[in-house]
């Protein structure tokens, strides 16, 4: 697992506390990405424990997306070293890498569901992609229903995306991603172009989905609201690295002018 100089929190922090004895399912450690002349990421470190909701924030071009694709493999890091849930990702080949996606689910910004399929069709594709993990389910129905109410959609099932709000687009793509029961989510800008009362709506399932089961939730975000009502723990990426790590009391306390930025109003 090589060398690991780097302690996380200080123990005796209310970031510390929320920690403690926890057993680690991300753990990344001098992550270095550079695109030419442009080094996105300088070593940055973060480790997610289990259960935990972990808010990432910075701004736009920071590299949260880049650590994101690295995490998951859809890109290759310069340098650094990724474990999820025990597994190695740069040492994973494709089918492995597939086994280890099966494990994580991921909002994706715009919902990215499938505008020619129903919802009840968008749900059904990850079950037939993944039937590794699922095994071969002949009658869906009883997934798809438990996930859409699980965001209070089961209404919906056999409308088009077309026909959705925003809002509810999102909820949608969140049900897809709790069809497979995943251990991690990742979610990118859960609350981007959402009105205030939605935001607020889909930051409350969040919180119920993780309390329900106990997911582990790393969280991409700028939006400040979100990060005060969701996160247990922050980690604020300036400058490529992981430039200040705490619990939302602790850091928008903090008189550091890079930190203090990143809660002005």
């Amino acid at each position: 697992m090589g060398n690991n100089s780097y302690i996380p929190h200080v123990q005796d922090s209310p970031s510390g506390k929320i920690t403690q004895g926890r057993k680690v399912v991300i753990d990344i450690r001098d992550l270095r990405k550079s695109f030419g002349e442009n080094h996105v990421l300088n070593g940055f470190h973060l480790r997610l424990y289990e259960g935990e909701n972990l808010v990432v924030m910075g701004k736009s071009g920071s590299g949260k997306s880049v650590m994101i694709k690295c995490l998951v493999g859809l890109m290759q890091p310069d340098s650094g070293y990724i474990e999820v849930m025990g597994r190695e990702v740069n040492t994973l080949d494709q089918a492995q890498l597939d086994a280890l996606r099966a494990d994580i689910g991921f909002l994706f910004q715009g919902s990215a569901l499938y505008d020619s399929m129903t919802v009840r069709e968008n749900l059904e594709f990850p079950i037939r992609r993944h039937r590794e993990k699922l095994g071969n389910v002949s009658d869906t129905e009883p997934l798809v229903m438990e996930a859409l109410e699980n965001v209070g959609l089961a209404h919906t099932i056999d409308l088009m995306p077309e026909e959705l709000s925003g809002g509810m687009k999102r909820r949608v793509a969140l049900a897809r991603t709790l069809i497979l029961k995943p251990k991690v989510i990742l979610y990118d800008e859960p609350t981007s172009g959402l009105d205030p009362i939605t935001a607020k709506e889909i930051i409350e399932l969040m919180r119920s989905i993780q309390r329900k089961y106990n997911t582990s939730s790393l969280i991409i975000t700028h939006d400040v609201d979100c990060a005060r009502v969701v996160s247990e723990r922050m980690v604020l990426l300036v400058d490529g690295i992981n430039y200040a790590e705490g619990t939302y009391a602790e850091l928008s306390s903090d008189k550091d002018p890079k930190v203090e930025a990143f809660f002005k109003k």
